[in-house]
């Protein structure tokens, strides 16, 4: 029989910490809009084309008024909203965007944890600024951020990750959200279950048919049951469900490799769209890199299914590459070694490893050999 000792010492710590999460709003989007101001206040739709099974990237907030969302066909975007504008993404524009935001937390703590572009959590515990009002010091970043860069980002405010992840999704865009120690439990308990960080649609309707429709009723599930159900998620449902989480907010290191994921809207079972998925991550791969000057021999496929099982499948080329094109053979390679288009799937990714910044790594023109798995 399964056993849960609550860590009671380490969640007084957890407590006393200040974690701010603040996610850009429609990061993508907003900056062609900023770029272009005859596209404010349009449907903008950045992503593939929608000719050529492309997929959305990101949407502005007046194409998410009609349904659209990221890893959506494009094609379908264009069928719900035929007024849109669609753009190729400018990864050079996004990432100039994102080093300025990233800048700017860097004044108020070295604690940051990007987890991507446009999202990073930040350790106020001990700042810079000396502030131990760990809201005042989100507003002065949102604002800080909407003078540098003309774009807006939403803040939430908590004592762990989970918790103040999951607060800046709930007055976006343009919001902040704070949620105090004395105040979780029942933001908790009245939260819907499928707004919880790590709950996709999938594990929304599991929990429905369970009778799990918000966190009261996630609290009142013995842990034995979650874990029965949905394996080691179940551990982590049960934690979060009553404001545990652990986590601390851990800077980036030396990085050892460089890649890029997205968590799907809906669970996919189409090969085909799996297929643009992965290529529009590609290609976000590639900008990224050569930005950064960046090559790499390992190419790694990820995928994560929708019962939460993950799996990766790697392949190591002769020279060192930053092409999507050839990252994207690599993967169609690998992907045959996996469940995808069989089993339905919530996340998709692409990372490159054995990484060389020197500049002979930069060399054009390159012919690689094709790898055997």
């Amino acid at each position: 029989m399964l056993t849960y000792i609550p860590l009671s010492a380490n969640i007084v710590l957890m407590e006393c910490r200040k974690i701010i999460h603040i996610d850009m709003d429609a990061f993508y989007a907003a900056i062609e809009q900023r770029d272009n101001p005859s596209l404010k206040g349009k449907p903008v739709i950045v992503g593939g084309d929608p000719e050529r099974r492309g997929v959305v990237s990101t949407c502005s907030y007046e194409a998410r008024k009609f349904g659209v969302h990221s890893a959506m066909p494009s094609r379908t975007a264009l069928k719900l909203c035929p007024e849109a504008v669609f753009l190729y993404p400018r990864f050079e524009a996004y990432s100039k965007a994102s080093k300025e935001v990233m800048n700017i937390f860097s004044e108020y703590t070295d604690l940051i944890e990007p987890l991507s572009l446009d999202e990073a959590f930040l350790d106020v515990t001990e700042n810079r600024m000396d502030n131990p009002s760990a809201t005042i010091l989100a507003l002065e970043i949102k604002k800080k951020i909407f003078e540098s860069t003309g774009l807006t980002a939403s803040a939430g405010v908590s004592y762990n990750k989970f918790l103040a992840k999951t607060a800046s999704d709930i007055n976006k865009p343009d919001g902040i959200t704070v949620i105090k120690p004395d105040e979780a439990g029942d933001f908790l308990e009245k939260l819907p279950i499928g707004k919880f960080f790590g709950i996709g649609k999938v594990s929304e309707k599991k929990m429905i048919s369970l009778g799990i429709t918000n966190g009261l009723e996630l609290k009142a599930a013995p842990l034995e049951r979650l874990v029965k159900h949905f394996g080691k998620a179940g551990r982590f449902y049960y934690d979060i469900v009553r404001g545990i989480d652990e986590r601390p907010v851990e800077p980036v290191r030396e990085r050892k490799s460089y890649g890029r994921e997205i968590t799907l809207d809906e669970d996919i079972l189409d090969i085909g769209r799996i297929h643009s998925i992965l290529k529009e991550i590609a290609s976000e791969l590639e900008g990224s890199l050569r930005k950064k000057n960046i090559r790499g021999k390992t190419i790694t496929l990820k995928i994560k299914y929708h019962d939460f099982r993950q799996i990766t499948r790697s392949a190591t080329i002769e020279m060192f590459t930053d092409s999507a094109d050839i990252i994207l053979e690599n993967i169609m390679n690998l992907i045959q070694f996996t469940e995808a288009g069989v089993k339905k799937v919530r996340l998709l990714g692409i990372s490159l490893s054995h990484l060389n910044t020197s500049p002979e790594s930069c060399e054009e023109d390159i012919q690689l050999k094709l790898p055997c798995c």
